[in-house]
């Protein structure tokens, strides 16, 4: 490492000394820079404050301040310097006590140049090595400052996740320059709502941005009511830490981000407000709390503010539905009962919030968990895997995402509305090749009665049950088909040139007159007007 050169003040009270050792050497080309001489001791130390020298060669006994006290004075405002004492043997006692002082080094007289050169480069090597630890220890603390904002954020984590020691907490806070009071703290956690759905489809620059601007909006609104920290803490939360004396402006505060950051961006966030903490190894404490609290928004689906405060922590068990609730509801699914099984969902979410404290999110979660795989069981046992396992990867996802209590509610809604889709399409299918199969059976057989008994009997149908469906799918009722399908083959038959009686007869009418009686109330016609309005068209 380069230096710029080593300065030296060269005092002595006889001239010609001061010269020799001056202007012999030839210093330049050791690097050493001749900053000043003088030939006394007051005179020296004014040079010596002016010019700062590096090194300082001075005699042991001059007039006005002697070498011991210009030792003591010089040390005073440059304890850096090197001084090296030039003293006689009889001196010998003063230069002692000029080293136990803080000088460097002492030559004795009468001395050679050579000495004099010896001495001052021994002097000159302490003064280059520290120059180089002073410059390793400024570039050290250059990276320091420069790393500060890591630093800090990487302390402050290990502070919230982590019960820290009393002890050394207050240094280590001081050194990082944290621009907080040390007692006194509310740590709250904000998240921004919806943040997957809302950024997935932007670039990182985008996102980043949006995380910049939020940062900001928190960090203004905290500066307009106290001192306070914020860092990241996940993709989407950040953490703040703030100093206050009361939940009521702590309170204030979060209420003032939340409403801030809908008003000037694009985003809401969620706030969840810890209890106050008086010291810093406390934060954690606060910090967990917030946590709890944040959990609270899967009631209320974000832009809001939870506090810890207002959390009623009572013991509440786990709401287990019964097993008749159960029974009921996955009844319903299987007979494709959309209403009744959306009627009976609504209901066991309602029994588990109704009357107490609100349940901890973790176990409504669970319990949207467990029936969602509920449904996806029933509709296996109706439909193939590869029909049923989108709707599973859906469940799935809810241990992969955080949703809210309105979101989860909506997935088993959308899901149970689905399933009774499936039954009734596959339901209609069945029923629409039970009532072709039914019509055939008509077709060939109009020459029998065909009672609706004769007819469900033959497809191992209930009269009533069949008599619905075969309404539902053909749009009419059963006598109506029939009486349709008779009508229209006597029209063929009369056209045909069949007698009326051989017609009723073979369409399983015992009386003519009966026949001609449905005839003209289907075709407003007798059987022998339609023939002769027939024929007499052609």
């Amino acid at each position: 490492m380069e230096f710029p050169a080593f300065k030296i003040c060269i005092i002595d009270d006889i001239k010609s000394v001061v010269d020799m050792i001056s202007k012999k050497p030839d210093w330049r080309e050791h690097g050493i820079e001749v900053a000043g001489t003088a030939l006394d001791g007051e005179e020296g130390l004014r040079m010596i404050r002016e010019t700062r020298p590096d090194i300082v060669l001075t005699d042991i006994r001059m007039p006005r301040m002697d070498g011991l006290e210009m030792t003591r004075a010089i040390l005073e405002f440059l304890p850096s310097c090197k001084i090296i004492i030039l003293s006689a043997y009889s001196e010998f006692s003063y230069a002692q006590e000029a080293i136990r002082l803080g000088a460097l080094d002492f030559v004795k007289k009468p001395f050679s140049i050579d000495e004099i050169v010896g001495a001052v480069l021994k002097a000159k090597e302490l003064c280059r090595q520290e120059r180089t630890e002073n410059a390793r220890l400024a570039v050290m603390e250059r990276k320091i400052k420069e790393s500060l904002p890591i630093l800090r954020q990487e302390y402050l984590t290990f502070l919230i996740h982590h019960q820290a020691a009393a002890s050394g907490t207050e240094s280590r806070w001081d050194y990082l320059e944290i621009p907080l009071d040390r007692e006194h703290f509310f740590v709250f956690v904000a998240e921004i709502d919806h943040f997957q759905e809302m950024y997935h489809n932007q670039t990182v620059q985008e996102v980043e941005l949006v995380r910049f601007s939020l940062h900001n909006i928190l960090e203004e609104t905290i500066s307009a009511w106290t001192r306070g920290v914020i860092f990241r803490e996940a993709t989407n939360r950040y953490v703040c830490i703030i100093n206050a004396t009361d939940p009521d402006t702590a309170a204030l505060i979060t209420e003032a981000c939340c409403a801030n950051v809908a008003r000037f961006s694009k985003s809401t966030i969620s706030i969840g407000l810890g209890l106050g903490v008086a010291a810093i190894h406390e934060l954690s404490e606060s910090f967990g709390q917030a946590l709890s609290a944040l959990a609270y928004h899967f009631y209320t689906g974000g832009n809001a503010v939870f506090s810890y405060g207002n959390i009623e922590h009572k013991p509440r068990a786990f709401h287990s539905y019964s097993a008749s609730a159960e029974q009921e509801f996955l009844f319903a699914l299987r007979s494709g009962n959309r209403a009744k099984s959306l009627a009976v969902l609504e209901q066991l979410f309602e029994d588990m919030l109704r009357g107490g404290p609100l349940p901890e999110p973790r176990y409504v979660e669970s319990f949207g968990y467990e029936l969602g795989f509920k449904i996806c069981r029933v509709m296996l046992e109706l439909f193939p895997y590869e029909q049923v396992e989108p709707m599973e990867r859906r469940v799935n996802g809810l241990k992969s995402r955080s949703l809210s209590l309105q979101e989860i509610r909506r997935l088993l809604n959308d899901m149970c509305a689905e399933a009774c889709g499936w039954v009734e399409d596959a339901r209609s299918r069945e029923s629409t090749r039970i009532i072709h199969q039914a019509r055939e059976y008509i077709r060939s057989n109009l020459d029998t009665s065909l009672s609706l008994e004769q007819v469900a009997k033959q497809i191992n149908l209930s009269q009533g049950y069949f008599s619905n469906m075969f309404k539902k799918v053909l749009g009419v009722s059963f006598q109506q088909f029939v009486m349709q399908e008779k009508m229209e083959k006597a029209k063929a038959m009369l056209i045909g040139g069949m007698q009326v009686q051989e017609i009723a007869m073979d369409l399983g009418y015992e009386h003519r007159r009966y026949f001609s009686e449905v005839f003209k109330k289907y075709t407003g016609m007798t059987p022998s007007e339609f023939k002769t309005d027939y024929l007499g068209k052609e």
